[in-house]
C-alpha cells in the first residue's frame, strides 16, 4: 500500500479507523491504529458518558474527558491521532475548540454539513487539519465553496461515506440499497470534484472511501478508482484494543446476515445496527421512557422519541445490551474472531498485496 498524505501528515498505511461514538473508539483504539501505521480516531459524541458530573455540567464534562482522551492517545503513540466530531452535536463548537487546543492532528466532521468549521481555527494554525465527511460530490462542493469563499480554506481531504456503513447514514432509507448510491458509484464523482479543487487552488484533496469496506481487496478496488485511502470502522470493533465492551465485540462476532437492520433513529436519520430484543421492542411500539437533561443532538425530537439513543448506546458500551444496542456496518456478519489491531492491519496489507498481484 502507498502512503496517505493529508496536509503533510503521512500515514504509512492508508487506513483511517472510523470514529465510533459513545465510548467505542477512544484513546486505546486510536493509539493502537496509529502505532500500526494508520490514522487512529477518537469519537466525541457521548465521550463523557461515565463522568459523575455529566448531567450537571454537560459541556464541561465532555470537554474535560475529550481533552484527557486526546492527551492519553498522544502519550501512547507518535503516530497520527484524529478526532471525529458530528456537526449535529449541540456542543460541536466547544468540542472542536478542545481538539484544536490539544493539537489533534485531524478533525473529521460529518453528520450534517460542517460549513463553519474553519472559523474555529486560530490564525496561523499549522497543526490541526480539517476533513469533512460527505455522502455525495454535491455535498463536497457545497462545503468547499463555503470554506474557500468565506475562510479561504481548502479541505485537507474528504471522506466519502457510502450507505453500507454502520451507525447513522447520510441517505434516505429508501436509497440505501439503490445501486446509484453505492460507494462504487460515489467515489469516481468525488475524485473528479477533488481534482477540480486541486487544479483550481493548487492544494491536493485526497479522497477517502468509506462505508462497508471490509478486506484488503476492497481497499485495493477503491484505490484503483482514484481514492487515496479508506476509512474502516466495523473491523476495528472486533479488536482487543477497542474501547467497546466485550458484549459489543461478541455481538459482532456472533452476528449473522439476518441480524443487520436499518432503524429509524430518534435523531432523524436512518441507521444500521445489530438486531436485538431492545430494537424489537421499539419496532413493536414499546417505548423506553427517559428524561433528557441535555439536547445532545440538534436534530433529535426528544418529545416524541421512543427512546434516548444516547442512553441506549451508553448502555451498550457498558455491556448492558438488554437496555441498548450496537451499531455496525453491513459486513459485520463476516467478522468471526477478535484480533489485535496489529494483526488486523497486517492481514489487510497482505490481502491488498494479493489483490495487486491479480490486477
Amino acid at each position: 500500500m502507498r502512503e496517505l498524505n493529508i496536509g503533510g501528515l503521512i500515514a504509512k498505511v492508508p487506513i483511517i479507523q472510523g470514529g465510533m461514538a459513545v465510548g467505542i473508539s477512544k484513546s486505546r483504539l486510536a493509539s493502537a491504529v496509529a502505532n500500526a501505521g494508520g490514522i487512529g480516531v477518537i469519537a466525541t459524541a457521548g465521550i463523557a458518558h461515565l463522568a459523575d458530573d455529566l448531567y450537571s455540567n454537560f459541556i464541561g464534562a465532555n470537554n474535560r474527558v475529550f481533552s484527557e482522551e486526546i492527551r492519553k492517545a498522544k502519550a501512547l503513540t507518535k503516530g497520527i491521532v484524529g478526532v471525529n466530531i458530528m456537526s449535529a452535536l449541540s456542543n460541536y463548537a466547544s468540542l472542536a475548540k478542545v481538539a484544536i487546543k490539544e493539537k489533534a492532528d485531524i478533525i473529521f466532521s460529518g453528520a450534517g454539513l460542517p460549513l463553519s468549521l474553519p472559523s474555529l481555527l486560530p490564525e496561523g494554525n499549522v497543526t490541526t487539519k480539517l476533513v469533512p465527511i460527505v455522502s455525495s460530490a454535491k455535498a463536497l462542493m457545497l462545503i468547499a465553496r463555503r470554506w474557500i469563499g468565506k475562510f479561504n480554506y481548502v479541505p485537507d481531504a474528504v471522506v466519502i461515506e457510502g450507505p453500507l456503513a454502520g451507525g447513522h447514514l447520510g441517505f434516505k432509507k429508501e436509497d440505501i440499497l439503490k445501486e446509484e448510491y453505492s460507494l462504487e458509484k460515489l467515489v469516481p464523482d468525488v475524485v473528479a470534484q477533488a481534482k477540480e479543487l486541486e487544479e483550481k487552488h493548487g492544494k491536493p484533496v485526497p479522497v477517502i472511501a468509506a462505508g462497508g469496506i471490509y478486506s484488503g481487496a476492497d481497499i485495493h478496488k477503491f484505490i484503483k478508482m482514484g481514492a487515496s485511502g479508506v476509512q474502516m470502522a466495523t473491523r476495528f470493533v472486533a479488536t482487543h484494543e477497542c474501547d467497546a465492551s466485550d458484549e459489543i465485540k461478541n455481538a459482532y462476532v456472533n452476528a449473522t446476515k439476518d441480524d443487520i437492520v436499518i432503524i429509524e433513529s430518534p435523531v432523524g436519520m436512518p441507521g444500521r445496527a445489530i438486531r436485538n430484543q431492545f430494537l424489537d421492542d421499539v419496532a413493536d411500539g414499546r417505548n423506553k421512557p427517559f428524561k433528557c437533561p441535555f439536547h445532545c443532538i440538534i436534530t433529535c425530537n426528544m418529545k416524541n422519541a421512543p427512546y434516548c439513543i444516547a442512553n441506549a448506546l451508553c448502555n451498550a458500551t457498558e455491556g448492558k445490551l438488554a437496555e441498548g444496542f450496537a451499531f455496525a456496518g453491513e459486513n459485520v456478519w463476516r467478522v468471526d474472531k477478535i484480533l489485535h489491531v496489529s494483526e488486523l492491519m497486517q492481514s489487510l496489507q497482505d490481502e491488498y498485496a494479493e489483490a495487486e498481484k491479480k490486477h
